[in-house]
């Protein structure tokens, strides 16, 4: 880290320096500098919704982005991994023009499009049920909880594992986004994803310890046929 860095160079230069004065005044302005970039590389972030949009210290950001900048805000959870390490709900944020000057580093489960990873909700003390709900009252429609939507419709598969099955992190990954397709609504995006998933379905990788064929193949099978019907013909895959 910068700050360490020039902490140590300063440290040098008095060592260096011979007990000089100018060493000493050069080394101590040094430390002084670098006790300035430890405190800002460590200073926490900042996150509040309020009724003007978010205030934010995270994600590159150090200002108040209005509402008006924001298209859409996500919250989200990851696809759990294959070793059950625990993973946190996370906030997206779609921006709606161009004033957020960021990487865009994530995508929208709703259509795909570009976003920016704003936090984990894992570093702040509120609960996720507490940020929903202050997202739901500040961000209107704005505002998606993805969480919410996927576990009011769809029950998590419950897929024996055993020697040689499919992989269960890629089954996961398929399953997800065919869920996010369906939760979506959009013809479009249903329509790609059922064909990524027939054509994925072809060539599930094997692995040592995995999910069983027999009963992810029935379950995929299900999915693609949910995603092959219009959204008023929507019925819940078992």
């Amino acid at each position: 880290m910068i700050g360490i860095l020039i902490a140590v160079v300063s440290v040098l230069v008095v060592l260096c320096g011979g007990g000089s004065v100018g060493a000493w005044i050069v080394g101590g302005l040094g430390l002084v500098m670098a006790g300035a970039f430890v405190v800002s590389e460590f200073k926490p972030f900042r996150f509040h919704i309020g009724g003007d949009g978010l205030t934010l210290r995270a994600a590159g950001l150090n200002r108040l982005v209005s509402w008006a900048e924001i298209d859409a805000i996500v919250l989200d959870e990851p696809v759990p991994t294959v070793d059950n390490r625990t993973v946190s709900p996370t906030l997206l944020l779609v921006p709606a023009g161009s004033t957020i000057d960021r990487p865009l580093d994530g995508k929208s489960p709703l259509d795909g499009r570009p976003g920016l990873v704003l936090l984990e909700l894992v570093h702040i003390r509120e609960s996720v049920d507490e940020v929903a709900e202050a997202l739901t009252r500040f961000a209107g429609g704005r505002f998606t909880n993805m969480r919410q939507l996927r576990g009011g419709r769809f029950s998590s598969p419950d897929f024996a594992v055993g020697l040689r099955g499919y992989e269960p992190a890629r089954v996961d990954d398929l399953i997800r986004q065919a869920q996010d397709a369906l939760v979506s609504g959009n013809a479009l995006q249903r329509q790609g994803t059922r064909a990524e998933l027939d054509a994925a379905r072809e060539a599930l990788p094997i692995a040592m310890r995995g999910y069983s064929t027999g009963q992810v193949d029935d379950f995929l099978e299900e999915l693609s046929a949910e995603l092959a019907r219009w959204p008023h013909e929507d019925t819940e895959p078992e």
